[in-house]
């Protein structure tokens, strides 16, 4: 059987990804990380190993141990654990790790974080992979999925805040704005897009539009925007009315259960086309 290897990072991701990729025939080998990945993904991967999100040497010895030589990254870390007090007693990273992070490093930037990731696996021989190829069917198409269509009014804020987020992640500062009425509420940063939604309801107090793209140069082996049922709830939880996201390019996790949810609580779900205007 042909093996597939799989960083398992947080959220619904990893677990689907293994589904996915074992009924198209692939073992999937995962490397877990401690106090990130789902217990769950024992039950969907045929092999799993638990390792430290500060132990790269140690995922790519185990991988090749499995005589894995492609696998993909799948899921989030908790960024702002990377930058916590007493992070190298915390996380107690290996050698490779420590000669990764601070010798060859360019900058702290997402895309450079996982660019050099990538490098050090092909350079043991483990190539990594676009994991979007394995889960085409939990993708988002184009068009209003969700009963309750936008407002005009809403429209308007949807070409608003799409235009502002794709400078945003341009500038690799985050992916997602927030708005209301054409002003931003909310810019994700560093503390994720659930955080920028929660900060952005407590300035709104309901109906604000929520958008959220891909980078111009989106690299889908390990960065897929991805939207789930814990968004949802962010979002009824904020009051906001609409989610707009980037249609092919972003993966809805649990895709049924989503509509469901936000067809419960009154919000409409709006996939675009990024090389379109929002009207």
């Amino acid at each position: 059987m042909k093996k597939i290897g799989l960083i398992a990072g947080n959220g619904r991701f990893p677990v689907l990804f293994a589904q996915s990729a074992k009924q198209r025939g692939f073992e999937v080998v995962a490397v877990a990380l401690r106090g990130e990945t789902l217990p769950e993904i024992a039950d969907h991967a045929d092999k799993v190993y638990w390792a430290g999100i500060a132990q790269l040497g140690k995922w790519i010895k185990l991988l090749k141990r499995e005589q894995v030589t492609r696998a993909v990254m799948a899921g989030g870390i908790t960024k702002a654990k990377m930058y916590s007090r007493f992070r190298i007693l915390r996380f107690r990273p290996d050698l490779r790790t420590i000669r990764f992070w601070y010798r060859k490093l360019r900058d702290k930037r997402d895309y450079s974080l996982l660019e050099g990731a990538a490098e050090e696996f092909a350079s043991d021989g483990i190539e990594i992979c676009n994991s979007v190829e394995f889960m085409t069917e939990h993708l988002a198409q184009e068009g209003c999925c969700t009963r309750r269509k936008p407002n005009d009014s809403e429209m308007a804020d949807v070409q608003f805040g799409w235009e502002l987020a794709k400078g945003m992640a341009h500038l690799q500062v985050g992916q997602t704005v927030v708005v209301k009425e054409q002003a931003v509420l909310a810019v994700e940063a560093i503390e994720g897009t659930d955080a920028a939604i929660r900060r952005a309801g407590a300035l709104s107090k309901g109906g604000a539009v929520v958008v959220k793209v891909s980078k111009p140069d989106q690299d889908l082996r390990f960065d897929v925007p991805t939207i789930g049922l814990k968004t949802i709830e962010v979002l009824q939880e904020a009051g906001a009315k609409v989610l707009a996201v980037e249609a092919d390019k972003t993966l809805m996790l649990d895709k049924t259960d989503i509509i469901e949810a936000a067809d419960r609580a009154g919000i409409c779900i709006l996939a675009v086309k990024g090389d379109q205007e929002c009207a």
